[in-house]
């Protein structure tokens, strides 16, 4: 079947009890069983239920995964999947990154004994130079956060199999709809929910699709000791948003692309980083690997004063946090998303005071650009 007829009916078929063609939240806690250790498979709600097990089929098909399992947070996925490795395992990770992750990894994890590298997973050289021999994983967002720096997938998934190494890609920027990480050659795949698979920016939620069943295995046993699993009103949520995602993607990538040429163009911009633009350095990878461009940009005004002005006087663009929802979002990285970053690393890694990252949603692209131009004439 397309990707579209996936999103739409698998893990989503009519209850056979009543045969109404939308799933119902199964809102319980625990459930009886039928006698002493016989149950319908199902016993209780954080270790499984049937709006979880729904929404990982879906999952696990659209990525074209062995399984999937989703979570109460894409941090808490993450989280997990970092959890895979052991104290003295080395871990290369997008320099970058999203700025909850360097938290997690700086704050938390590396007291636990892991070891890791910020690299440009861009250079596929730089990641091969990085690796050492208690290297376990490479994890790679591609585009990264705010940078829309891409990562080769099939070129460092080449590296990671030569040499036993995990390859784990969070695909939140893209969704399966633009990109396929798995078929490229990566282990493990990761979202963050909350964007572009639910939509609407009325959920959160996380998700790891694997390939191996040794990682599905070790992946369900953390979920479930650790109780991060996701419950059933969000599940329903996010598998209603899924059903909507090829046409989304559509218009999100449309939208995406006008945005970032109107910004290209405009005198008061410094520079645009977005892939689906010839002037990106990694145009050609975006073409190879990726089914459309998406909708995050970002774009650089040159003074944190500059960014201040813009924010401060969008109007169809609504200022917050988060991005992937059907609304356009802006925001300022330096002080929203990546805020736990040291301001040296912000500046060294490309997030610099001017920067201003949007998510452009599939409003009239003709109202986003107006709202932009009259924002700018502010600058």
């Amino acid at each position: 079947m397309g990707f579209a007829t996936d999103a739409i009916h698998v893990g989503q078929e009519p209850d056979p009890a009543t045969g109404a063609i939308v799933a119902p939240i199964y809102q319980t806690s625990t459930y009886v069983q039928e006698e002493f250790g016989k149950t319908k498979g199902y016993d209780y709600a954080r270790t499984a239920h049937p709006n979880r097990r729904a929404l990982e089929r879906c999952l696990a098909k659209l990525e074209g995964g062995a399984g999937a399992f989703v979570f109460n947070s894409g941090m808490a996925a993450i989280d997990t999947v970092f959890r895979l490795l052991r104290p003295g395992d080395h871990l290369i990770v997008s320099r970058a990154v999203y700025g909850g992750v360097y938290r997690l990894l700086t704050q938390l994890l590396g007291q636990f004994g892991l070891a890791f590298d910020f690299v440009d997973t861009g250079d596929v050289p730089a990641v091969k130079a990085a690796i050492r021999p208690e290297t376990r994983m490479i994890y790679a967002e591609t585009p990264t956060n705010p940078t829309m720096i891409l990562t080769d997938i099939a070129a460092v998934a080449k590296l990671a199999r030569a040499r036993e190494i995990t390859l784990v890609v969070d695909n939140t920027f893209l969704s399966p709809y633009c990109q396929q990480p798995l078929a490229l050659g990566a282990h493990i795949v990761v979202h963050s929910m909350t964007k572009y698979l639910n939509g609407h920016s009325d959920a959160v939620g996380g998700a790891v699709i694997l390939s191996r069943q040794e990682d599905m295995d070790r992946v369900y046993f953390l979920q479930r000791s650790a109780g991060a699993g996701l419950g059933p009103m969000d599940c329903w949520l996010v598998s209603r948003g899924i059903k909507t995602l090829a046409v989304r993607m559509e218009q999100h990538n449309a939208n995406g692309m006008d945005v970032a040429r109107f910004l290209a163009s405009h005198p008061k911009v410094k520079h645009v980083n977005y892939p689906g633009l010839e002037s990106h350095p990694q145009h050609e990878l975006a073409l190879r690997q990726q089914r459309g461009f998406g909708a995050m940009i970002s774009f650089d005004l040159g003074s944190l004063e500059a960014a201040r002005k813009l924010l401060n006087h969008v109007r169809v663009c609504s200022l917050a946090e988060s991005l992937g929802g059907v609304e356009t979002l802006i925001s300022h990285p330096g002080q929203m998303t990546h805020a736990s970053m040291p301001a040296e690393f912000r500046e060294k890694v490309g997030i610099t005071e001017g920067l201003v990252r949007i998510s452009v949603g599939i409003e009239d692209v003709a109202d986003l650009i107006a709202d932009l131009d009259q924002a700018l004439a502010r600058v």
